[in-house]
């Protein structure tokens, strides 16, 4: 769900092009047929299922980068990379076809209409499964996706090589949680929306309470954006056990902190649930499984959680004023995302993390198999 550095400078740069334009598009650079090809949503990225005419059938996602990101070559090789590494460690990432070149993406021109931007190119295989965001969600799922948030962490963190690695670094990146103070400068999209002044309430303490403290988290690569519709899941028939079976959209990746992944997977994990605030026990025991959290940073989780709805809230809401025939993609998080904001914060802080923490408790109990 992201986009460059800066929000106000992405005006124009989302790709549109056609599906008989796309379908050119994978013939000339990557030298296969389309026989059949769709639109996907997405944020500020433009994203097609094709399915090519080869023996098998194959399917892939053809993904266009906004032109602001476009003109970061190191960053999207970087992504690319760690989603080939993680699925060489086992993981269900998706893994690039090469162009007719042989390289993993290729910049190009989005279009044959005067003034088009060149876009940077990739097709990836397509991962087969349900999203988070169209299944009833339960503890045990839950469970695997916060022991999922953590291990793709741990692992990118400790084994993940690449000469690019610093363009991580995303100081200004507005979807980085530590820049929930940027959230000032578009909080204007709210108009004078009664739930304004919880955001500010949320940036304020943000910026009191958990900024001062970032130096004593441990840091490490985020994926950044493991939300309900980029999580693929498969179930067995016989049972509702569910199996994490494709991560999707690793174009939120960049240096962070550990305790990041988790508040930014238990506020997505939230906003389907029929029973939002039981999601956080679930999400911290399953990624706690995996990496135990310091006193300091479960004391910043419930902040953490809070600034990244403000941040899905407030960005989505900016955006949709930029492309308003996108509008209601980019606000599915709002649906339901301001009434949970609201239920956190009438609750308060104690009450919420004392709900989250016994129930992770519980798990040292009854540890899932």
């Amino acid at each position: 769900m992201s986009s460059g550095n800066d929000c106000q400078s992405q005006t124009l740069t989302k790709p549109a092009l056609g599906e008989r334009e796309a379908a050119e598009l994978v013939d000339r650079v990557f030298g296969l047929k389309v026989s059949w090809i769709r639109s996907l949503p997405s944020y500020d990225d433009q994203n097609f299922h094709v399915r090519v005419s080869a023996e098998g059938a194959d399917e892939y996602v053809l993904k266009i980068t906004n032109s602001e990101d476009s003109q970061e070559p190191d960053l999207i090789e970087v992504q690319t990379q760690a989603m080939m590494f993680l699925r060489a460690e086992g993981f269900p990432s998706a893994t690039p076809y090469l162009t007719k070149d042989g390289n993993i993406m290729s910049l190009e021109l989005g279009g044959t209409r005067p003034g088009s931007k060149k876009y940077m190119v990739r097709l990836l295989t397509y991962l087969p499964g349900t999203p988070v965001a169209k299944i009833t969600t339960n503890a045990q799922i839950l469970y695997e996706i916060g022991r999922l948030a953590a291990s793709v962490d741990k692992v990118l963190s400790e084994k993940f090589q690449h000469p690019s690695l610093k363009s991580l670094h995303r100081g200004q990146f507005i979807w980085n949680l530590a820049n929930v103070p940027l959230l000032d400068q578009y909080i204007y999209a709210l108009g004078q929306n009664k739930y304004r002044a919880v955001v500010e309430q949320v940036i304020e303490q943000f910026k009191g309470k958990v900024i001062p403290k970032l130096s004593s988290f441990r840091a490490c690569i985020n994926h950044g954006d493991l939300n309900d519709h980029n999580i693929l899941v498969d179930s067995s028939s016989a049972s509702l056990e569910y199996r994490v079976s494709g991560i999707l959209d690793f174009s939120d990746m960049s240096y962070g902190y550990y305790v990041f992944e988790v508040a930014i997977t238990i506020m997505y994990m939230m906003i389907e649930s029929p029973d939002p605030l039981s999601v956080g026990g679930h999400v911290l025991a399953g990624f706690e499984s995996v990496l135990p959290l310091t006193a300091e940073e479960r004391g910043a989780l419930f902040l953490l959680v809070s600034g990244r709805f403000a941040q899905s809230l407030v960005i989505a809401a900016h955006t949709a004023l930029l492309y308003p025939e996108n509008k209601e993609y980019l606000t599915i998080t709002a649906k339901s995302g301001w009434k949970h904001l609201m239920t956190m914060f009438q609750m308060g802080q104690e009450a919420v993390e004392k709900t989250w923490f016994e129930a992770a408790q519980a798990y040292t109990y009854h540890a899932p198999a």
